[in-house]
């Protein structure tokens, strides 16, 4: 294990940063200030770069890079910063900020292979919280398209329902738009989790395609 070489696992090239808080103080001191906190999940962000904030599409401009409070002239995966941007725009917890050459995809209706972990049976029409990195929003099953067999990779006909440990093809539709990659391209940026809305357990663990 010692000999494994682990730094071909992040991507430098596609640049993705999930916003996990927004930094302002409002003091006499920090009047101005607005920082936007989070951790590179992939790529490389410098000063003066080009940016997209997904989903809303709004642009700006890299102004400032910190790093345990010290500003830098780059970032990259996987620190942990803050964004300046030049522009006033408005970006909340969940958003991500990406090269605006760059992008990833952007959708309310997800295609997904889901693992089911739940002790109850997922019956497509069920709501349920979907979070991918720090974005949460209120999603739908839509409907269920095969089961896959886990030791044939084989697929099974599409069940009323999935029970625990199940793996599906489904489709899910979310309230509103979700910035990823696919899992195939992207791990960090295409993995999701289902969370039950009252329970607050995670039910479903899910692939994007």
């Amino acid at each position: 294990l010692e000999n494994v070489v682990v730094a071909n696992d992040i991507n430098l090239t596609d640049a993705r940063f999930p916003v996990q808080y927004v930094i302002r103080p409002q003091t006499d001191d920090l009047h101005d200030y607005r920082g936007y906190a989070g951790k590179v999940i992939s790529g490389v962000y410098k000063k003066g770069d080009s940016i997209t904030v997904q989903p809303s599409g709004l642009t700006s401009t890299i102004s400032a890079i910190e790093i345990g409070g010290k500003e830098v002239d780059e970032a990259f995966a996987p620190q942990s910063v803050v964004l300046h941007l030049q522009d006033d725009i408005d970006i909340s917890r969940g958003d991500v900020i990406v090269h605006s050459d760059n992008q990833p995809n952007v959708s309310n209706e997800l295609e997904v292979l889901l693992c089911w972990m739940g002790n109850k049976p997922l019956v497509p029409g069920n709501k349920y919280l979907l979070q991918i990195n720090s974005r949460v929003v209120k999603a739908v099953v839509k409907e269920i398209e095969y089961k896959l067999d886990v030791n044939s990779l084989l697929k099974e006909p599409a069940p009323e329902q999935a029970k625990l440990n199940d793996v599906i093809k489904a489709i899910i539709k979310t309230a509103s738009p979700v910035p990823y990659d696919s899992y195939k391209k992207m791990r960090v940026n295409g993995g999701a989790i289902l969370i039950d809305e009252t329970s607050n357990v995670t039910v479903g663990a899910c692939m994007i395609e």
